[in-house]
């Protein structure tokens, strides 16, 4: 069976920079257990999936805008330390979510100095190539429960 939408697909992957350096890897444990074509996976890696089956293995560089898109410098903000206040432990590499007009994002703390803290809105990863190795170990037709759920159940998926 190939991977196409609605399928279920099971990848062994190991992630890296443009140096690299590991970022990310399902090595030495479970395979990563998505459903393809449901939005689970960033959309350049989804996109060279597209149509390959078990056993096969390949090489991605996926560019920023395909993955987690360009950094962008007006996600970033300084605020008051009291803006905070009610969260206690504030640390730099904290995350927090904040509510912002798009709705609900995650935010990092990255630098504090005095009364001040900056929050980075954007992903780790964005602005950055993403490198990955992947092999297809499985692919198989999604359940009825699976798709109404939106998430693969079972072995490398969830369990309720």
């Amino acid at each position: 069976m190939q991977i196409t939408k609605y399928a279920v697909a099971l990848i062994h992957y190991t992630l890296t920079d443009d140096e690299g350096k590991t970022i990310d890897s399902s090595a030495g444990g479970e395979p990563l257990a998505y459903i393809h074509g449901n939005g689970n996976l960033i959309p350049g890696l989804e996109r060279e999936l597209e149509g390959k089956g078990e056993g096969d293995k390949l090489d991605v560089k996926i560019t920023p805008a395909d993955g987690y898109g360009e950094f962008d410098k007006a996600l970033i903000q300084q605020v008051p330390r009291r803006a905070l206040k009610g969260v206690g432990n504030l640390h730099v590499g904290m995350q927090l979510h904040a509510q912002s007009e798009h709705g609900v994002r995650a935010v990092t703390i990255t630098h504090m100095q005095g009364d001040m803290v900056t929050l980075d809105g954007n992903h780790p990863l964005a602005g950055k190539n993403l490198n990955f190795k992947v092999e297809i170990v499985g692919v198989r037709a999604a359940t009825e429960e699976e798709l109404s759920h939106g998430h693969v159940h079972g072995p490398g998926g969830h369990h309720h």
